[in-house]
């Protein structure tokens, strides 16, 4: 089956504005069932559930449809979806209600290609605990990350193993799976509490078809936005009783399984726009047939054969470029690549394909894998990532655009 591009275009309003948008890094552009659905909430009566009336139980639906939808999305079972304002936010109360049990000489590993929201609520966790952290570092000239290196990393005090499914600077997958059967075959420590894998999902979500079990997470996040969402995060466990055992964050003293790590009022609207994100994902294809979950798969894959095809025409049409250098070679990628430009910093590169109508992001390089690589010193990187309204038109126009520089 194939996604046919020009049919999901015209469910983007957005793509209206004559641009060709390459920024899908920083979020896609939302289709029009994603904004009718928020509209449509922001219109009705609705109130936070728990009550009799109408508006209360109309609330207390969209609440439940939007975990369905997350699991419906990853393959896990609505009762381990925790909602929230954003990957960050998530990360921040998890990591405080594990650290909760955390001691001196506890260990999280951590890894250079991971963003920010997934590695300063653990090294901050481990600040205020003692626990050590752990870097699983990157290989320089493919911008992979060896799984192998977790032989050595993990250990009978390691406490979480926190790793991205794929680098949102770079395009990197990694190698999700065979780094949890190693965190997975650890032996039971005496405190009874095995080791958990947080995997990030957010950057591989909107081009992969993701499931929990397969892929061997413990814990999953996730940034609708990056899909074409609402602004809008979820954590997903894999086990939901693990959310009874943690220490509550909520300010419900009875809140139980997933309301146990969300603070305040769910924002309601925008989870109705989570739901409808889902279902434009599983419409992707429109071949597709079956459960909400089966067309999810298929749509996924469907894609990724055609994110693939223009990943390599672009990545090969880039290397022929005089001055143009692509940033890493992994061997599994996202659709997202970084370059840059001899002689020209990434700003000036950005301003020049601007001219001609094309969008691109400006990564400062001073965090993750970039740091490491220098990219900084370099005056940053240029970042360009495929998005599912994306044409080959579009990949053409850019490299028109840097042919000209």
């Amino acid at each position: 089956m194939t996604v046919d591009v020009a049919r999901v275009r015209g469910q983007v309003p957005a793509l209206g504005d004559g641009w060709v948008h390459l920024d899908a890094p920083a979020g896609m552009q939302v289709p029009e069932q994603v904004a009718t659905a928020v509209s449509a909430a922001l219109r009705a009566p609705v109130s936070p559930p728990g009550s009799v009336f109408p508006a209360s139980q109309r609330g207390g639906a969209i609440i439940d449809a939007a975990r369905r939808a997350v699991a419906d999305l990853v393959g896990a079972d609505p009762k381990g979806v925790v909602l929230g304002a954003s990957v960050g936010s998530l990360l921040e109360r998890l990591a405080d209600a594990l650290s909760a049990t955390w001691s001196l000489g506890d260990e999280v590993v951590v890894s250079r290609l991971d963003d920010r929201a997934n590695v300063l609520p653990w090294t901050r966790a481990c600040s205020r605990t003692g626990a050590a952290v752990r870097w699983a570092e990157v290989d320089i000239e493919s911008c992979e990350l060896p799984s192998w290196q977790y032989d050595d990393l993990l250990g009978p005090r390691t406490r979480v193993v926190t790793v991205t499914a794929a680098c949102s600077h770079l395009g990197t997958r990694t190698e999700i799976a065979a780094i949890a059967r190693k965190v997975h075959a650890l032996p039971t420590p005496s405190s009874g509490v095995e080791p958990l894998m947080v995997v990030d999902a957010s950057a591989a979500a909107p081009y992969l078809p993701l499931d929990l079990d397969t892929m061997g997470a413990d814990v999953m996040v996730l940034s609708a936005a990056a899909w074409g969402g609402p602004s809008v995060g979820a954590l997903v466990f894999r086990q939901p009783e693990i959310l009874d055992r943690l220490p509550a964050v909520s300010y419900d003293a009875a809140a139980r399984g997933p309301e146990r790590l969300e603070l305040g009022d769910a924002p309601v609207a925008l989870l109705a726009g989570l739901a409808a994100s889902v279902d434009h994902l599983a419409e992707l294809d429109d071949r597709a047939r079956g459960s909400r979950r089966d067309r999810v798969l298929t749509s996924m894959s469907s894609l990724r054969a055609h994110h693939d095809e223009l990943t390599a025409h672009l990545v090969q049409e880039l290397r022929y470029l005089p001055g143009v250098t692509v940033i890493g070679d992994p061997a599994r990628r996202i659709p997202t690549v970084a370059f840059v430009v001899a002689g020209r910093t990434a700003q000036e590169v950005a301003e020049r394909v601007a001219d001609r109508g094309v969008c691109v992001l400006i990564d400062p390089g001073d965090q993750g894998a970039l740091e490491v690589i220098g990219g900084a010193e370099i005056g940053g990187v240029v970042k360009v990532g495929l998005a599912h309204y994306t044409s080959r038109a579009d990949v053409d126009a850019l490299l028109g655009a840097l042919s000209r520089m």
